[in-house]
This record gives C-alpha cells, structure tokens and sequence, in this order.
C-alpha cells in the first residue's frame, strides 16, 4: 500500500502565522485595511463560485455581486457577533446579495430562459459538447429559470437544507423542493439524459 505523508497543519508556517478569522474580523473592526484584506482573500473564491452560479454564470454580475457583498459586509462587521462562522455569514451575505440582483434585473433581462434554454445552450459557438461533462452542466445550470437555479445551487452544490432556502428566497418549503425537482428535470432533458 502506497503512503503518501500529508503535512500536519502544525508543520504548515502559513497556517501557524495566518491570525483566525475572529482575530481578523477583530481587527477590521478597528480600522485595519489589511485585516479586511485577508478576510477578502480568504473568503473571496468561494463565494464568487456560488453567486457565478446563481447568476447563471455571468462573470460580470457574479464580479457586482461579488463587490456589493464586500461593501455590505465592511459595514455590517462591527454587528457580526460571531454566532456563526465568518464564512457562513459571508456566505449568506452573498447569497442574498445574488438574489437581489436577479430580482432587480428580471424585468429587464431574458433571466427566465425556461425552454429557450435549450437553444442558448446549443448556440454555444466554437466550444464541442459532450453529453455528461462538469462544462455542460455548468452550462446547462446557467440556463434553468433564476429561482430554480438558486434553489439547485444552494441546494445540491452549497448543501443548504430546504427550510434555510425557503427562508432566504420567502417561499414554502414545499415551493423549494418543486423547484429542485423542476430544475433538476430541466437538468435531465437539457443534457439529453432519460429519466
């Protein structure tokens, strides 16, 4: 049998050095630019990969998102009272921040691709597909309605249970899981797989 030897986070000179997130949300509190900073850097690509995917992949919007949740946050901190982990909060912070922004721009943009998915996901110029890919699923989640992506990713991607998501969206419980199965199914027929 094949040992591979993992470092011991003990033995990791970053890890030893890099100040928890309470002694970093501490500092930013008071002022330190460079706390905040590190509380970007450490929190930043994670959340950016669940509000690309909320906002169907748009980098643009996901960058927005991105921004607008930091903003919100550099003025929230001095309330954060660590009931939660730093991450959590941020998360949530970002998600509703997503949320917001598909709200406001569904009278505006074609958010809704419903069916006419299938042809934004075929009308993908240059790039092969093939059928089963992590690219064409990222794809074809882009397609799905706002509030049936957001439900997916939250759900089958982020792990949130159906109350949390109900709770951030202000829907039943029951209208999540519809969604799930919605999205789910539109999932299926978009990537030509039979149920």
């Amino acid at each position: 049998m094949l040992s591979i030897a993992m470092p011991t986070p003990a033995s990791d000179p970053e890890i030893e050095t890099a100040p928890d997130d309470e002694a970093l949300v501490r500092a930013a509190v008071t002022g330190d630019v460079q706390a905040y900073e590190a509380i970007y850097r450490r929190h930043a690509p994670r959340l950016y990969a669940v509000v690309w995917r909320i906002c169907g992949r748009h980098a643009a919007r996901a960058e927005d998102v991105l921004q607008d949740t930091f903003l919100k946050a550099w003025r929230s901190l001095p309330g954060f009272r660590f009931e939660s982990a730093l991450g959590t909060w941020l998360q949530r912070l970002a998600v509703n921040t997503a949320l917001m922004e598909l709200r406001a721009r569904s009278g505006r943009d074609d958010l809704d691709a419903g069916d006419d998915g299938l042809e934004a996901l075929a009308a993908v110029e240059g790039e092969q597909r093939c059928t089963g890919t992590g690219l064409d699923l990222e794809r074809a989640v882009a397609t799905l309605p706002p509030r049936a992506r957001a439900v997916l990713v939250l759900h089958d991607i982020e792990g949130w249970k159906h109350h949390e998501i109900a709770e951030e969206l202000g829907m039943a419980v029951g209208s999540s899981k519809a969604q799930l199965h919605r999205a789910r199914g539109l999932l299926r027929e978009r990537l030509g797989e039979t149920a």
